[in-house]
């Protein structure tokens, strides 16, 4: 049986990752996939530089158009990133009748329900574990290993670049720009990181993932987005205090009337094992109805955890090569003609509890009237902490954790709180997950 021929958009660091690991453990891929997977042609803008990493093991072109509809190539991988370029050689891979392998999050998220019909339509697999967590199995065990489960909700942090800022700010009691400027020095951020610290990169995957999940559409425009570009250490130092610690969270969660799809920094108790995620690894936690709670753990970047994750996609793709369309396991888990219409709650419908710190004047009545609004909203309170604010004396930092309500509701009374003459600065709300 002859090998499979694959065609590589794309030689950077994941590409470049790939080849080797494909070339390296080919003996073993082989006895897993039946047969074996060879890498027929490579795009890269710079030839000359691709034909020293592939050698003459593979044919290079400059254009990745060739790659994609090249008649003699059966599997199509893309790791060149982005979204318009990358969602047109993707759509005239399937439209020349090659399966496509993808680590692109952010063009899945957008594009993902057109080019899942498309492959749908044309008979063949699009294969994107890679695009969410590295190299941690998340999407395989979401589509199959979890597939007897209702799941009720996930929580993740698919970020490496947030976690590692966070992790420093917590552990070295640093500010969020002096952590950014370490972490592109050692290569943990990029010299533009905005994607990363504004939360756009973790709300690409939590959008796949909760698509995956609950069966529906991918809806990247309905995720609700914060990053941590504005979180101040004195925050991570007070949630540490009550028990907590602060991760970029992604969090879909099925509710009676909607889903709520969001990524924001979240508080979580310290003694919860995803807390305890440090550095630059990611991890996800899914909550199933028979299963109960269950933990994945990994690196979540890097040039061959991806490329493991890649080369697992081509195993089954080859495996499935020959299979009958209808039989294999469909892109997001779920028949296409079973697919839920049901919403993405707004947030002023999501349910979770808070953080808040208010910079109030240190005088009698400040608590009982902040906490009588708060009663008058129906928000019941869990802590309080109160601690010198460093401004002067006249001042204090007040840190109120409450039990779950509504976030319109708290917005409400948030902007009642805001207007009193004796909250002296913008309150600072973060929310709080317990994850049980």
């Amino acid at each position: 049986m002859r090998d499979l021929q694959v065609g590589l958009i794309g030689l950077g660091v994941v590409g470049t990752g790939t080849f080797e690991v494909l070339r390296r453990n080919q003996d073993e891929i082989r006895r897993r996939a039946g047969r074996g997977i060879a890498v027929r042609m490579v795009s890269r803008r710079d030839v000359a530089k691709a034909r020293e990493i592939v050698g003459d093991a593979a044919e290079v072109v400059a254009d990745p158009m060739t790659v994609a509809t090249h008649p003699e190539i059966d599997i199509v991988v893309e790791l060149i990133g982005g979204v318009e370029r990358a969602r047109e050689l993707v759509l005239a891979a399937i439209g020349a009748g090659k399966h496509v392998v993808t680590a692109n999050k952010a063009l899945l998220a957008v594009h993902g329900t057109e080019i899942f019909e498309a492959a749908r339509a044309k008979g063949v697999v699009v294969a994107f574990e890679a695009a969410v967590a590295g190299g941690i199995p998340i999407i395989k065990a979401l589509r199959e290993g979890l597939t007897a489960n209702r799941i009720e909700w996930l929580a993740g942090i698919i970020n490496g670049t947030t976690n590692f800022i966070l992790s420093e700010m917590r552990s070295k009691g640093l500010d969020f720009g002096s952590v950014l400027a370490e972490a592109q020095r050692l290569g943990y951020a990029e010299a533009d990181p905005t994607f990363d610290i504004e939360g756009v990169d973790a709300a690409h995957k939590a959008t796949i993932m909760s698509a995956i999940a609950f069966g529906v559409p991918v809806q990247f425009s309905r995720c609700h987005v914060e990053g941590i570009s504005s979180l101040q250490a004195a925050d991570i130092r007070y949630a540490e205090q009550l028990g907590y610690r602060i991760k970029l969270l992604g969090v879909t969660r099925r509710r009676q009337h909607g889903i709520e799809l969001r990524v924001h920094p979240t508080l979580i108790p310290a003694t919860r094992l995803i807390a305890n995620v440090e550095g630059a690894m990611n991890a996800v936690v899914v909550h199933g109805d028979a299963v109960g709670t269950t933990l994945y753990y990994g690196k979540g970047a890097g040039a061959e955890p991806t490329a493991s994750a890649v080369i697992a996609d081509l195993v089954d793709v080859t495996r499935l090569h020959t299979a009958d369309p209808d039989h294999r396991v469909p892109h997001l888990a779920f028949q296409p003609g079973a697919m839920a219409d049901t919403p993405i709650l707004p947030m002023s419908e999501v349910v979770t509890s808070f953080y808040l710190r208010l910079v109030v004047a240190d005088q009698a009545g400040v608590l009982a009237r902040i906490t009588g609004i708060l009663a008058e909203h129906d928000i019941s309170i869990d802590a309080v902490l109160q601690r010198e604010s460093g401004e002067g004396e006249r001042q204090t930092d007040l840190i109120i954790l409450t039990h779950d309500t509504v976030e319109g509701r708290m917005d409400a009374a948030l902007a009642q709180m805001q207007a009193l003459p004796t909250v002296l600065a913008p309150i600072v709300k973060l929310r709080k997950e317990e994850l049980k």
